[in-house]
């Protein structure tokens, strides 16, 4: 998806030791539907490999239309798409087009440069009701040998997830490996992403085997180490402590993290890089039309941004 400014505020640590920054997402409108943007912020550029997060929604579509996001490009990243709620058909350069619903998780490899859009199917734009789309957009930066890579796009159903359950707690792992498991998506660094859903009362435990880890509070009330925080709020953890997370309502949080990124990234509108220069480059080529055309969607796209 594209990105959507601006930025998002921040907060201070709550009086929690566990707890290092706590950020407040920036509310946007964007047509009638609310994104709320947690990364990058001034504060914290990214948690792990995570350069940006984005909660999609929960927005209500009218009959008769539906998301529109024209093709658009990317480098020097991966797009990682979740939903709650809702679907959206992806397309890109590569020639992929996929359905993307509830559970399910899209990473798409931009790598050297790949074009996409994201769109509403003619059948979800003209239900008869239940048109809601809600969910989670979020980059993860690729390592410096890996920023040239072939651009990719690969799709996981739900059903390949592994899922934890305990009590009232259910944990399912979009990406890494956790409490026991291995999401069979396959990442380019050490990375933790996962959904927590908790019932009132139970708890989970988040340990310290990533460097970088921040809990994004998607809905409900949660208790960390006796502070109340709830939704929506990017926690960023301290490193190192191991924490345990209390639902005094239901809960849906997201876990996102991993190990630092190998030095600092450029980020401007779609592109991510080490390097400004090739920032540069990737505007001059998508102002130039030299990115391929969007298999499918080929008539409409962004423009360059001023």
């Amino acid at each position: 998806m594209t990105s959507i400014d601006p930025d998002p505020v921040f907060g201070d640590a709550a009086s929690s030791d566990a707890i290092e920054l706590v950020v407040v997402p920036r509310t946007v409108d964007i047509g009638g539907f609310t994104v709320r943007r947690a990364l990058p912020t001034v504060k914290r550029r990214m948690v792990g490999p995570f350069i940006f997060l984005d909660q999609m929604g929960p927005g209500e579509l009218a009959l008769g239309e539906g998301l529109d996001v024209r093709p658009h490009p990317h480098i020097g990243l991966a797009t990682v798409t979740y939903l709650f709620d809702g679907e959206i058909v992806h397309r890109d350069s590569t020639g992929v087009e996929a359905t993307i619903r509830p559970g399910d998780v899209n990473w798409m490899t931009a790598g050297r440069g790949i074009a996409h859009s994201e769109r509403s199917s003619p059948e979800f734009r003209h239900r008869a009701n239940k048109r809601t789309v809600a969910g989670l957009q979020t980059w993860v930066a690729l390592p410096k040998d890996h920023e040239e890579t072939p651009p990719q796009f690969h799709h996981h159903d739900s059903a390949a997830l592994p899922e934890i359950e305990d009590g009232g707690a259910k944990v399912r792992l979009i990406l890494g490996s956790a409490f026991g498991a291995t999401s069979p998506v396959e990442t380019f660094t050490d990375t933790i992403y996962a959904e927590l859903l908790l019932q009132p009362g139970a708890s989970v435990p988040i340990d310290a085997a990533h460097i970088e880890r921040a809990l994004y509070l998607y809905e409900g009330t949660i208790e960390i180490g006796g502070d109340v925080f709830e939704g929506s709020q990017l926690l960023v953890l301290r490193p190192g402590d191991p924490i345990t997370v209390m639902a005094r309502t239901p809960v849906r949080a997201l876990l996102v993290g991993g190990a630092p990124m190998d030095g600092p990234r450029h980020i401007w509108w779609n592109f991510v890089s080490s390097s400004k220069e090739r920032i540069d480059q990737a505007k001059a080529d998508w102002k130039a039309g030299r990115f391929d055309k969007v298999f499918g969607d080929e008539k409409e796209f962004i423009p360059l941004p001023d």
